[in-house]
C-alpha cells in the first residue's frame, strides 16, 4: 500500500492567502486542512507559511512535507516572483531551504487557476453562454479580484498545457463615449491605464468617483460610509445589487460592460473556441448581474466577429478555490503524485461547488 505524500499548496493574492494541506497517494489527493489568512497580517510570505504549518501541526524541519506549490499574483521568472500588489519577494529555492521541503514550485496565480479549472466539478460552473465548444480548442481563464488575471489553456498530445500571462496589464480599451471619459479620468491619475485599473476591486470605487465627477451627482452618504468602513468594492456591489444607490448601480453597469468587452478581446486573441472561464473573487459575488445580458452583449460586440463570439462558451467559475486546487495539483506533481479529482457531468448548480 502506497504511503500518502503530504503536500502544501497556497493561492497567494493581494488580499488573502488560501492554504491547503493535502495527502496524496498515487493519483488521488485529499485536502486535510484548509485555511485563509489576510495577506496584510504578515510582513513576509515566509511568516505566512510558518503560521499555516503551525496551525496544521506540521513540523517544517522534520521533512514531513514532500512537496509544495505556491501560486502568486505576479509574474514568475526562474522560480522567483515579486507580487504586483504586495511588497513580497517569493523564491522557491529559499522556501525549500527555510522549511526543508524537498521540492517547491512557485507559479503564477492564474496558471494555477488554469490547472484548477481542469479539476473543478462541472457543477461549479455557471453558464452565461452555451456556445458550441470545439474539442481540443484553446480556452482562457480571466478573473478580476485584487488584480486582473489571464491565462491560456492549450492541448497537445501530452494533454493540457497552461500558459501564464500578464494580460490584465494590457491597455484599457474603451468601447463607448462614457468609457472614453473614464480613460481620460484615469489617465490624469495614473498616466498609463491598464485594464486592471478598471477591472479589479480597486476599479469599482474609482468608477464611482469618476461618475460623481462627470455627473455632478454624489453617491449616497450611506454608500460613502460603507466604503470608508470596510471593503469599498464590496460596498459598491452590495449597494448596486440591492438597488440602494443609483450611482453604485451605474458603476456596476459600467464595470460589467468593460469586463465583458475585455473578455471578448481576449477570446478573439486566443480564438478560445474551447471556452472562456470567468474566475476571480468578484465574479461569483456579482453572478446575478453577469446574467442580466450586460456582460455578454459587450463580449459579443465585435463587429464582423460577433457571430463567431456567439459560438464560444462562457462560464462563471462559482468556486473561488480554483487557484488553490490548481496549486495543489502542482504540489502533488512535484512531489511525485499526480493529482486526480473526479469530474462530474456539466451543470450549473453553484451550491455543489467545493474544494
Amino acid at each position: 500500500m502506497t504511503t500518502p505524500a503530504t503536500v502544501v499548496a497556497a493561492d497567494v493574492g493581494g488580499t488573502n492567502i488560501k492554504f491547503a494541506l493535502g495527502e496524496c497517494a498515487g493519483p488521488d489527493c485529499r485536502i486535510v486542512k484548509l485555511s485563509v489568512y489576510r495577506s496584510c497580517d504578515f510582513a513576509t510570505f515566509d511568516a505566512a507559511v510558518a503560521a499555516f504549518l503551525r496551525e496544521a501541526d506540521v513540523e517544517p524541519f522534520a521533512r514531513q512535507v514532500a512537496g509544495a506549490c505556491f501560486a502568486v499574483a505576479g509574474p514568475v521568472e526562474h522560480g522567483t516572483a515579486r507580487l504586483t500588489n504586495l511588497t513580497w519577494r517569493i523564491d522557491e529555492r529559499e522556501l525549500a531551504r527555510v522549511f526543508a521541503i524537498p521540492r517547491v514550485k512557485v507559479i503564477n496565480d492564474f496558471a494555477a487557476a488554469g490547472y484548477g479549472v481542469e479539476r473543478l466539478p462541472a457543477d461549479a460552473l455557471l453558464t452565461l453562454q452555451a456556445g458550441t465548444p470545439l474539442e481540443g480548442a484553446d480556452r482562457i481563464v480571466i478573473g478580476a479580484g485584487t488584480g486582473l488575471g489571464v491565462c491560456w489553456l492549450t492541448r497537445d498530445e501530452r494533454g493540457t498545457c497552461v500558459h501564464a500571462s500578464e494580460g490584465g496589464h494590457s491597455d484599457f480599451a474603451p468601447v463607448d463615449a462614457l468609457q472614453d471619459e473614464l480613460l481620460r479620468h484615469l489617465r490624469r491619475k495614473f498616466g498609463h491605464v491598464s485594464s486592471e485599473r478598471v477591472l479589479s476591486g480597486a476599479g469599482l470605487p474609482r468608477i464611482v468617483e469618476f461618475l460623481e465627477e462627470i455627473t455632478g451627482e454624489a453617491a449616497s452618504a450611506a454608500l460613502h460610509e460603507a466604503m470608508a468602513a470596510g471593503d469599498p468594492a464590496r460596498a459598491v456591489t452590495h449597494f448596486a445589487l440591492e438597488r440602494r444607490d443609483a450611482l453604485a448601480m451605474r458603476a456596476l453597469d459600467l464595470f460589467v460592460a468593460a469586463y465583458g468587452a475585455f473578455a471578448g478581446n481576449i477570446a478573439l486573441i486566443a480564438l478560445a473556441h474551447g471556452g472562456v472561464y470567468i474566475a476571480g473573487g468578484i465574479a461569483p459575488k456579482i453572478a446575478a448581474k453577469l446574467q442580466d445580458g450586460t456582460f455578454m452583449r459587450a463580449f459579443r460586440a465585435k463587429g464582423r466577429f460577433d457571430t463567431m463570439l456567439a459560438s464560444i462558451p462562457v462560464y462563471v467559475v462559482m468556486n473561488d478555490h480554483a487557484g488553490l486546487l490548481g496549486a495543489l495539483a502542482e504540489a502533488a506533481r512535484v512531489a511525485g503524485s499526480p493529482f486526480r479529482q473526479p469530474r462530474s457531468k456539466p451543470g450549473s448548480d453553484p451550491d455543489k461547488a467545493g474544494v
